[in-house]
């Protein structure tokens, strides 16, 4: 005789646990390991405009197919959470087309994503520039990979891993389980701005508030919209014009900072 499935007795319990699991397997764990980074940052001889912080790196210097494997692997393994976040939301007979990542409208989400990208991207740039000019903030370098043929491919794909990742689960899942524990949308916006001010310390306190900021933007368009699509199109772009923009540009203009 096939056992039952036990009965949950306490729902909101596994939704609270559910929810802090999932952050500890994706951008909470992120948010603790920026804020080691920055720890060691600020205790580190010298100002912080004289560190760097490297996002895209070689993984195996000098043997270029090892070190498209690993870049692959990383891209892949870092997307396990938003299908965890997807099975998650089967499990209550929903979908990610409840948080609006789904391809209903995609005109629409590419329109506003780029919108967004354009605005937050020119402020964003010249927010980052002050900060580090007045020693908030570490130099920022975008990508150190080498010059081979998969730079630029890989890079567009960490992009959008970084954009699918972590608006679904810093936005749409989150304000989900926030509001289904009885947050008030106050509070859910907190939560989810500090959270990605967080993983972003590793950067310094100017990459704390300037993501923060953004978190704030992004959770109110979020409820205007109810949509997740069009901030992962606008993240995407910020992204791969940061990754892709620092790689062309690096050496070549007086005003970007290199490490």
């Amino acid at each position: 005789m096939a056992e039952s499935l036990p009965r949950e007795r306490n729902p909101r319990r596994m939704l609270r646990d559910e929810t802090l699991l999932v952050l500890a397997l994706s951008l909470g764990a992120s948010g603790v390991s920026a804020l080691i980074s920055f720890v060691g940052s600020v205790t580190e001889p010298g100002g912080l405009k004289d560190q760097a912080a490297t996002l895209n790196a070689s993984a195996a210097p000098g043997r270029p197919w090892l070190d498209l494997a690993w870049q692959l692997f990383g891209i892949a393994s870092a997307l396990v959470p938003v299908l965890l976040v997807a099975h998650l939301l089967q499990r209550e007979g929903k979908s990610l087309r409840v948080i609006g990542f789904d391809r209903s409208r995609p005109w629409s989400d590419l329109a506003r994503g780029a919108v967004v990208a354009a605005v937050i991207g020119s402020t964003g740039i010249a927010f980052y520039l002050a900060a580090r000019g007045l020693g908030f903030n570490l130099t920022v370098v975008p990508e150190a990979l080498p010059d081979v043929w998969w730079k630029f491919p890989v890079l567009v794909l960490s992009a959008l891993q970084n954009a699918v990742l972590e608006e679904v689960i810093v936005v749409g899942y989150l304000l989900r389980r926030l509001g289904q524990l009885g947050w008030t949308p106050g509070t859910a916006l907190v939560a989810s701005a500090v959270l990605r001010g967080s993983y972003h310390l590793y950067q310094g306190i100017g990459g704390f508030i300037g993501n923060m900021v953004m978190g704030v933007v992004f959770v109110w368009l979020y409820r205007r919209w109810g949509r997740v699509g069009p901030l992962v199109v606008a993240h995407s772009l910020l992204d791969i014009g940061a990754f892709v923009g620092y790689a062309l540009l690096a050496g070549k203009v007086g005003w970007l900072p290199t490490a």
